[in-house]
């Protein structure tokens, strides 16, 4: 029962909350990642951002591109690269699905979380075509919409219970 609990949470390392907003996803994929004992403890302290960072496909493998991970401070003799390149890992039915996707005009992957599952570090990608500007403005003006109607819906709500 506890193993279960365990193997279901998950603990996020970093967000990248810009990429729904930049992207379109239509496709998300769990894949591991290869990282160095000093880049897990920084993992682990949650020193990470992936705001810029991008997967490509080279030769039948899949790559993230400018992560950035703080240097670990007890590591210092033996230094990993902060925004290296690190190798993901995914079926290979997988990869072939992600490089037709990706062939196809428009189309990037984008790295959504990165977090542990089961004590392991795992980053979720997403397939993403990149929005147009309209379509960001609509997004907003959406999501601002919205906003104010709870606000609208709550301040009635209070008002009538007597709050102030």
């Amino acid at each position: 029962m506890v193993s279960q609990r365990r193997r279901e949470a998950r603990k996020y390392i970093a967000q990248n909350r810009a990429a729904t907003f930049h992207y379109d996803i239509s496709d998300t994929y769990e894949a591991g990642i290869v990282l160095r004992g000093s880049e897990v403890k920084s993992l682990r302290d949650g020193k990470a951002d992936i705001s810029e960072a991008f997967a490509t496909i080279e030769r039948g493998e899949v790559w993230l591109r400018q992560m950035y991970v703080a240097s670990f401070f007890a590591a210092r003799a033996f230094p990993h690269a902060e925004r290296g390149v690190r190798k993901l890992l995914l079926h290979a039915r997988e990869i072939r699905a992600l490089e037709r996707s990706v062939s196809r005009e428009g189309y990037t992957l984008v790295p959504l979380d990165l977090h542990f599952t089961d004590g392991r570090v795992k980053v979720t990608l997403g397939l993403g075509r990149g929005k147009k500007d309209h379509d960001k403005r609509a997004a907003l003006i959406e999501r601002t919409a919205a906003r104010e109607t709870v606000e609208a819906i709550r301040a009635r709500r209070d008002r009538g219970h007597g709050r102030s």
